[in-house]
């Protein structure tokens, strides 16, 4: 057997194998105190010892300590304690993947059919369909950003999150491409191996920050994937009006707005990050481009290193408490009867007689009960 590396894998419940035993020995010490007082309250002490003849002080603290050493297993149990190691592969699962997706009106462009917001959808339910391995999260951003989905694998939970998202989901107008990033990953938290963002937007920010924020998350290990949604020449924004019906969106001064793909702010957020500038295309290319590169990544050497992991040993400890508890049962308290030469038990008559104020436990099971309390 490897014993190489012993240690806890749950060092926090070491405090119950050395607190229990204390807490039992007090409670052990209480009980013997308790029996001694209602020992003394039935009998004069001079006849406590002729009551209590048959039982042993030896066995009992015996069985107190088997019981103290039981606590005290199960302490040591619940710390899980491990020796031995095992080689466990990090490349079991896919990687978690916090989409952030532009909802602002500029989104709304036609310049890719059927919008620039529809088509960064399909594209983005195409890419979960087919890269299924690992969590996948939702955040929706204009000029405010929330968490849509969290990350989960439930990928049915995730598509209803992306079908419900629209130009009204963020009340806040604008683009603020800083403030998406900065929930994405929050969103991604504590992710164990490499944490992927996948920005998809038109390139639009107002706001100037997405630049600063791709910055600050590269320390992190966070990597941005972009995506631009549109084309540089741009389209006219439609919206519906108060009437319900559909008209071009004006800016303050009334003229038409013309969104157009900015893909150079989008190359310098990815480039800040180590991660990829793709165009979403017509058909969605650009994420299929994505799923490819985190493919690529989890197949280079030494992308998922093997792990070595301690091996559980807790069942040899629960088995040692199971033989305590056993033995602990077994174990009575009285002393075995003396014997004759001819191997009869005798039962040694008492060296007094029974006072009157024990008249009322005249029987022999009234004095079994005595010795029992004694017990």
């Amino acid at each position: 057997m490897d014993v190489t590396y012993p240690h806890f894998a749950e060092p926090a419940w070491l405090w119950l194998a050395i607190c229990g035993p204390i807490a039992l020995l007090v409670l052990q010490w209480y009980s013997g105190l308790a029996r001694r007082k209602q020992l003394a309250r039935i009998a004069a002490p001079e006849f406590i010892e002729e009551l209590t003849r048959s039982h042993s002080r030896l066995r009992r603290k015996f069985k107190n300590g088997l019981l103290v050493l039981a606590v005290t297993g199960v302490g040591l149990a619940l710390a899980r304690p491990q020796w031995g190691q095992r080689e466990e592969s990090g490349q079991t699962l896919g990687d978690d993947v916090v989409f952030i997706l532009d909802c602002s009106r500029s989104m709304l462009a036609t310049d890719v059919t059927p919008s620039r917001l529809q088509r960064a959808k399909l594209a983005i339910l195409d890419f979960v369909q087919s890269h299924a391995h690992g969590r996948a999260g939702l955040v929706a951003f204009s000029g405010e950003a929330f968490l849509q989905c969290p990350l989960t694998y439930d990928y049915g939970a995730f598509e209803d999150a992306l079908s419900a998202v629209d130009d009204r989901t963020i009340p806040v107008m604008g683009t603020d491409i800083g403030r998406g990033l900065e929930e994405g990953a929050h969103a991604l938290g504590k992710t164990e191996g490499r944490k992927i963002l996948v920005l998809v937007t038109d390139g639009e920010d107002l706001e100037n920050q997405g630049v600063t924020e791709a910055k600050k998350l590269a320390p992190q290990g966070v990597t941005i994937f972009t995506i631009g949604v549109g084309t540089p020449a741009g389209a006219e924004i439609q919206v519906l009006n108060e009437q319900g019906r559909v008209e071009l969106l004006r800016d303050r001064k009334g003229e038409v707005v013309h969104s157009r793909l900015g893909e150079a702010t989008l190359q310098d957020i990815a480039r800040a990050t180590q991660g990829a500038y793709y165009p979403l295309g017509p058909l969605g290319e650009g994420l299929a481009k994505v799923r490819l590169a985190l493919e690529a990544m989890q197949s280079e050497p030494g992308s998922a290193p093997t792990r070595k992991l301690g091996v559980d040993r807790f069942h040899v400890v629960i088995a040692g408490v199971l033989l305590l508890l056993v033995i602990e049962s077994l174990v009575g308290t009285r002393r075995r009867a003396a014997r004759t030469s001819g191997g009869n038990a005798v039962q040694l008559p008492p060296k007094g007689g029974v006072p009157g104020v024990l008249a009322g436990f005249g029987t022999p099971a009234s004095a079994g009960s005595a010795r029992d309390i004694s017990a």
